[in-house]
């Protein structure tokens, strides 16, 4: 058994291609216990927490924090027994992804041999380090090849038969053409102080640098000068002052999520003003038998949950020609956090009480902006509240996130003037604004729902 071993960077779930290093929880030449936390990496959705899965020895960590890497990219090498420097660099050149465990007792495949390897000794690797589909294997010992070279495209690295197949293709030859030199055309250009990269867009865009005062180190003349002479502006240049922040995997996500529902979900929108007396009231009375009260977002959450119950074709995940409707309530609620929005789920709402929805929401908000939170809680949601009240947004209008159905945007409550048994006086109303996908939930299912809601609010004692 090898006794160097590959941390790569894990896959969680289907759609995850990258992550960052928040955080190494240790330093090179620490020794490490199983279960003990060795670094924390940044999804698009989540921070999670990597667990050590066997003893070993921290002998050289490659990723930087702060950097983000492909799925099975080598992030660092452990030992199982003490190694020479000599033994984990020609470890780290042979290293490939295919078939390597992160930190599992699973041999890694870098061997740092090459193709000469004889297929016996192909076949060997296969049956005692590999993950690999039964067909993959088949069809690996048909063609002789050396498993090693392979990339596995499944979870955890797995070789699958189109990784063999796609691994037994010839190299493609790219046709090429003559030779295309990248020196500046004229020897004059020689005698200016220029970056070799201004001398060619000089000569490609006609610009005479004996005109140009270079604006680089000593005078010297950079891109951004001849571009300037020429009338180009880079795409990527910035006004003085800005600063540039790239994007983390987090927000990344939450830009392709959005834009993916803002053109591809037909969404319509439905408002609704609903009275909230009643509700403070009652939130009043429970707060002074036992001195403290779910927040309104609380009561809102549960008010959907039976609603959703009440009309199940709101309660419904879309995936392309089908639609999943389901039997509870998994509501998940946009939280706000400094690495961006996160809305974590309560699963079942409607089998919990008022108060219940408030415990398990509290604790699942401080995860969200600690950045704690486990899969299962940001998974499976059949519809989201949104509630920007606290804000002061009286009304918004959100987007949906696929593939739920829905998802409604709460204002803060106001007090107007209302019409009573034909007299004038004063309520707290407070805008409900439910977006629906058009392609799952027709405009009369989304009233009836918002009806749900109103009538459940403002007969507060049936939540």
């Amino acid at each position: 058994m090898n006794k160097l071993r590959a941390f790569m960077m894990p896959k969680w779930g289907i759609e995850m291609t990258e992550g960052k290093i928040n955080e190494w929880n240790v330093r090179e030449g620490d020794a490490v216990k199983k279960g003990q936390i060795i670094a924390q990496i940044e999804t698009d959705k989540i921070v999670n927490e990597v667990e050590a899965e066997v003893d070993a020895q921290v002998v050289r960590l490659v990723a930087a924090v702060g950097e983000t890497y492909p799925v099975g990219a080598l992030l660092g090498v452990f030992a199982s027994e003490p190694t020479s420097i000599a033994e984990i660099e020609v470890f780290m050149r042979g290293f490939q992804t295919a078939g390597v465990e992160v930190l599992s007792g699973q041999p890694s495949n870098a061997t740092g041999g090459g193709a000469t390897e004889s297929v016996k000794g192909a076949q060997r690797q296969i049956d005692e380090a590999y993950l690999i589909s039964p067909a993959a294997r088949d069809l690996v010992k048909r063609l002789g090849l050396n498993v090693s070279h392979i990339r596995g495209s499944g979870r955890k690295g797995r070789i699958s038969l189109q990784d063999v197949a796609q691994a037994a293709k010839p190299p493609r030859i790219v046709a090429a053409g003559s030779e295309i030199s990248v020196l500046p055309t004229t020897a004059i250009l020689d005698a200016f102080y220029a970056s070799p990269f201004a001398k060619r867009l000089a000569v490609q865009h006609d610009v005479d640098l004996s005109k140009l005062a270079g604006t680089g180190p000593r005078g010297r003349v950079s891109k951004q000068d001849v571009l300037e002479a020429a009338g180009i502006r880079p795409a990527n240049r910035h006004e003085p002052g800005a600063e540039v922040v790239r994007m983390t995997p987090m927000r990344k996500a939450i830009a392709r999520q959005l834009t993916l529902s803002n053109s591809t979900i037909p969404h319509f929108k439905l408002r609704l003003e609903i009275n909230l007396d009643d509700l403070l009231t009652l939130r009043t009375q429970v707060k002074a038998r036992s001195g403290t009260a779910p927040h309104l977002n609380d009561y809102f959450i549960r008010a959907c949950a039976l609603a959703l119950l009440r009309v199940p074709d709101m309660n419904i995940q879309v995936h392309g020609e089908d639609i999943h409707r389901f039997r509870h309530a998994a509501i998940a609620v946009a939280v706000a956090t400094d690495r961006g929005l996160i809305a974590p789920v309560l699963h079942s709402a409607d089998s919990k009480s008022v108060s219940e929805i408030a415990a398990e929401l509290l604790g699942l908000i401080d995860r969200a902006r600690a950045g704690k939170l486990r899969q299962q809680e940001i998974d499976g949601a059949s519809f989201t509240v949104s509630n920007l009240g606290m804000y002061g947004i009286e009304q918004f209008d959100a987007i949906i996130s696929p593939p739920q159905g829905a998802i409604l945007a709460i204002g803060a409550a106001r007090r107007r003037a209302i019409e009573v048994d034909g007299k004038l006086a004063f309520g707290n109303l407070a805008w409900f604004s439910l977006s629906c996908d058009h392609r799952a939930i027709d405009g009369a299912v989304g009233a009836k729902f918002l009806g749900a809601i109103k009538e459940l609010i403002e007969s507060p004692q049936q939540l």
